[in-house]
């Protein structure tokens, strides 16, 4: 199998991300998550079914199979693993990594990906609490709820927050919604589809379209 491009590697972790290890992805989410053209797509994904990276069905779509999981995975840790490194090494913002990570990931050798895991202390998580793959590929399934979903009463650990909007991410840090953080839902007005929340001992109120991208889980509130 031959060494794959960057554009399939960008393929591959598209599929990954849109749910290609255990399902069918179609050409047409693929080409909205690359923003790309769908003829474009449905030729990469001939070629990327003949080099046995996945298995693609004209008119229903694309899974990875073993290899490309493997492939998928290796880009995704060092992407992560690089957002991290700029985060915590670095200094720079959260909302500033993705784009810088997507650049990087193609770049680093090896050698390096091993050199930053090393450094940071074989992490577990990136700076906006996704998953890390092991260097073995080992991906663990993880099932939040999404914090729009959650009501009054509700006790909520964030653990993810979706990393492809800069500005959003940006708004996120200022209200205090970060991983790792705590939050108490107060109220929730269904005819204004505003959520109160308590945060960090201060109150603030956003709706679905505020909180979206944001995941987590119930917790012990006492």
């Amino acid at each position: 199998m031959s060494t794959p491009t960057e554009a399939v590697q960008d393929y591959l972790k598209a599929i990954h991300r849109l749910g290609g290890v255990d399902g069918i992805v179609s050409p047409k989410d693929i080409a909205d998550d690359l923003r790309v053209r769908a003829p474009s797509v449905t030729g990469m994904l001939k070629r990327l079914n003949d080099a046995g990276w996945i298995a693609y069905t004209s008119g229903s779509g694309a899974k990875l199979t073993a290899a490309g999981v493997t492939e998928a995975r290796r880009v995704i840790r060092r992407h992560r693993l690089i957002e991290l490194f700029l985060t915590q090494v670095l200094g720079l913002d959260w909302s500033e990594v993705d784009a810088e990570a997507e650049a990087l990931e193609h770049a680093i050798s090896p050698r390096l990906e091993e050199a930053i895991a090393a450094h940071l202390g074989e992490p577990l998580e990136d700076p906006h609490g996704h998953p890390i793959p092991t260097a073995a590929g080992e991906l663990p399934h993880r099932d939040f709820t999404r914090l729009s979903e959650f009501r009054a009463g509700d006790v909520v650990l964030i653990r993810e927050a979706q990393d492809d909007n800069a500005n959003r991410l940006r708004r996120w840090s200022d209200l205090g919604l970060l991983p790792g953080v705590t939050v108490r839902f107060l109220r929730y007005e269904e005819l204004d589809d505003l959520f109160e929340l308590a945060v960090g001992g201060r109150t603030i109120q956003l709706g679905s379209e505020g909180l979206s991208g944001l995941r987590g889980e119930r917790v012990d509130g006492r």
